[in-house]
């Protein structure tokens, strides 16, 4: 079929870029230096557009939405190639008494300087995020079941060496439970039936004491009902 869009002209000082504009100041993002209305200027407007609705305002990290996308391209690439890959799921200890204590400006410090912590900590082709108040979550493809504990291990203990200052003279020393599975391979699964497993594993690291990583082994990822759902329906559906 002929793509006609080539053929059609959209005037682009008739559309409404008031509200995205003040959108994009209101964010702190950089307003394109190129001629208003051009391709280029246009080009860059849609470009802040996208980076903002995928990202976390606060720090800056991927936000959920993007990130349970990752998640569902990583799962499906597990599944095909076999390669390992890792889920950790990372909750802020305590993080209700420092509202409560110093306010919710003082909160977001602790919550940046953990995002910062963890971001320098891991790898580029990782992908961290920060999905709900103090909780945050990365994917780890290509990770070997010997070097999740570590990685794990080594975000837990750099949080618990970092000092967050939250008011003149006062700092807080800041402690994070992570939870971990790893994606089944070669096994049509979900995302959601991933996350459910990393979950788990964060729930155990807190019921034991916090400030701790717990990691479902990898020979334990054994595949559960609802995956072998799933690969039979698959299978039908190909065998049709």
């Amino acid at each position: 079929m002929e793509n006609r869009l080539e053929n059609i002209f959209i005037d682009p000082h008739a559309l409404q870029f008031d509200e995205a504009l003040q959108l994009l100041q209101q964010a702190g993002a950089m307003l394109p230096d190129a001629q208003p209305y051009g391709q280029e200027w246009l080009q860059a407007i849609i470009d802040a557009l996208c980076d903002l609705s995928s990202k976390d305002a606060l720090t800056g990290l991927v936000n959920r939405r993007s990130f349970e996308m990752a998640m569902s391209r990583e799962v499906d690439r597990v599944a095909r190639s076999g390669e390992p890959a890792l889920l950790l799921i990372l909750d802020i200890d305590h993080f209700k008494a420092v509202n409560d204590s110093y306010g919710h400006a003082a909160g977001d410090l602790v919550i940046k300087a953990v995002a910062a912590v963890m971001a320098q900590t891991l790898r580029p082709m990782d992908t961290l995020a920060r999905i709900g108040g103090e909780e945050f979550a990365v994917i780890l493809p290509n990770c070997p079941s010997s070097f999740g504990a570590t990685v794990a291990e080594r975000i837990r203990e750099r949080v618990a060496e970092m000092k967050v200052q939250v008011a003149p003279g006062k700092q807080l020393n800041v402690t994070i439970s992570v939870g971990g599975a790893f994606a089944p391979q070669w096994v049509r699964s979900s995302s959601l039936l991933w996350m459910e497993r990393a979950d788990r594993q964060l729930y155990r690291a807190k019921a034991e004491g916090r400030n701790r990583a717990c990691l479902e082994a990898h020979v334990e990822s054994l595949v559960s009902a609802e995956e072998k759902g799933m690969l039979f329906a698959l299978t039908q559906q190909e065998g049709v």
